[in-house]
C-alpha cells in the first residue's frame, strides 16, 4: 500500500485484532458455493441537519461511495445532527463506539484535542488546495493522526468547502470600534482572534444560526459561503454579508473512524474507507466551486444581498491577533508546536510557487 493513500496496518495496530466480533450473522454470506463473506453495518453520525446541502449531502455521498466499491459489503446509515446524538456531540460518539463513524468539523473539538483546530482551518492560513497537498503529501494527515491517537479516534479528510465568507452581520464594520461587544457565532481559531479583537463569541450548531440572527441572540454569524448561506435563508436574517474570509481560507470537513472499528475490518474493506474518504474529499470542493458562484449571483441579483468588504486595518488587525493565537497554542505543547511549524513551512514553501504558478494566472487574466 502507498503511504499516503492507505492507512497501515502497523500504525493502526491491526495484526491482532479478530474479525469475527464485528459480523453480522443476519447478512448474506456470499455466493453460492463460496467461502462466508463478511458483511459490515456502520453507523455514521454527523453535525449537520439531514439532506443538507453540500455538508449532509456529502456525508452521504461517502455512505452510498463505500456501499458500491464494497459491493454492499460494508453498508452505511447516516444520522443527521441530533437523530442519534446532537450536532457537537459526534467525537464522543465515535470515541465511545455509540457510532462507527461520524462526520463533522475538527474545530469543534479543542477540548478533546488542542491541536484540533488546525486541521479544519487557519485564519490567514492555506486555501483548500494547499491544505490538501499538506494533508496528503506534507505529513498533515500522519500529525492528525497522532493527534487523535490517544482518544481511539482515526481521523480522515472528507470534504472541502473552499474559501469561506467572513459571515453575516446585522451590524456594519467601518472600524475596529464596531467589533467590540459584537455578538457573533463563530467556532475554530477565528472566535478566538475575535474575542481578543473586543467581540464577544459564541459556538452555535449551524441549525441555530438563522433563529439566532433574527431574534437578536447575536449580531452576527459566520456559517460557510453562498451555497450553504443561501439554502439556509441567512439573507433573510441579516443585513450585511461581509468577505473575505479570512477565518477560514478553506475548511476541511473531517470523517472520524473509530480506530478499534477500522482494524477489525479487513483489508480491502478498509482500503475502501480510506479511499472512499479522499474522493469524497475532491468530490466536495469540486461541487462548492460550481454552486458558491451561481448562489452569489442569486443572492446579489435576486435577493439584493449587499457584500461589503472588511476594511483593511480591521484585517490588519485581525492577522496580527491570529499570529499570536497560533503561536500560543503551538506553545500549549510540543505536538501542537510540531503541527504549527509543520504547517508554516509547508505555506511558504508552497506560497512561493504559487506566486509564480496560481497568482500570476489570476492577475494575467484579469
Amino acid at each position: 500500500m502507498d503511504r499516503r493513500n492507505l492507512l497501515t496496518a502497523a500504525g493502526l495496530g491491526l495484526g491482532a485484532v479478530a474479525l469475527a466480533g464485528c459480523k453480522d450473522d443476519s447478512a448474506p454470506t456470499g455466493e453460492a458455493g463460496g467461502a462466508p463473506e463478511q458483511r459490515f453495518r456502520w453507523k455514521m453520525v454527523t453535525s449537520w441537519p439531514e439532506n443538507f446541502p453540500g455538508l449532509g449531502t456529502t456525508a452521504q455521498r461517502f455512505a452510498d461511495t463505500v456501499a458500491r466499491l464494497s459491493n454492499g459489503r460494508l453498508s452505511i446509515q447516516v444520522f443527521a445532527a441530533g437523530a442519534l446524538v446532537p450536532a457537537l456531540e459526534v467525537f464522543d460518539a465515535v470515541s465511545n463506539g455509540t457510532a462507527e463513524l461520524g462526520h463533522s468539523a475538527a474545530y469543534y473539538w479543542k477540548g478533546k484535542s488542542a491541536a484540533a483546530p488546525f486541521f479544519t482551518a487557519v485564519p490567514f492560513g492555506m486555501n483548500a488546495q494547499e491544505m490538501n497537498a499538506w494533508l496528503y503529501e506534507g505529513g498533515g494527515l500522519e500529525l492528525w493522526q497522532k493527534a487523535y491517537d490517544p482518544l481511539g479516534v482515526v481521523p480522515l479528510p472528507c470534504g472541502n468547502t473552499g474559501v469561506q465568507m467572513a459571515g453575516w452581520f446585522n451590524k456594519e464594520i467601518n472600524s475596529l470600534d464596531d467589533l467590540q461587544g459584537l455578538k457573533i457565532r463563530m467556532p475554530g481559531f477565528g472566535g478566538e482572534v475575535l474575542a481578543r479583537a473586543g467581540a464577544t463569541t459564541v459556538n452555535l450548531p449551524g441549525s441555530e444560526i438563522f433563529t439566532s440572527l433574527q431574534t437578536g441572540v447575536i449580531d452576527a454569524s459566520d456559517w460557510v459561503s453562498p451555497y450553504n448561506d443561501l439554502a439556509f435563508g441567512l439573507y433573510q436574517a441579516a443585513k450585511y454579508y461581509y468577505y473575505p474570509g479570512w477565518q477560514e481560507p478553506c475548511a476541511v470537513l473531517e470523517l472520524t473512524v473509530n480506530k478499534q472499528k477500522l482494524a477489525e475490518l479487513p483489508d480491502d474493506l478498509r482500503a475502501i474507507v480510506i479511499e472512499a474518504a479522499r474522493s469524497t474529499n475532491q468530490a466536495m470542493l469540486d461541487e462548492y466551486g460550481r454552486r458558491n458562484a451561481e448562489a452569489l449571483h442569486t443572492l446579489v441579483n435576486e435577493h439584493g444581498v449587499e457584500l461589503r468588504r472588511l476594511p483593511d486595518a480591521v484585517l490588519d488587525r485581525l492577522r496580527d491577533i491570529s499570529g499570536d493565537v497560533l503561536e500560543e497554542t503551538a506553545a500549549m505543547d510540543p505536538l501542537n508546536r510540531e503541527v504549527w511549524d509543520s504547517m508554516q513551512a509547508f505555506r511558504e514553501r508552497i506560497q512561493a510557487w504559487h506566486a509564480l504558478g496560481e497568482k500570476a494566472m489570476y492577475d494575467l487574466r484579469s
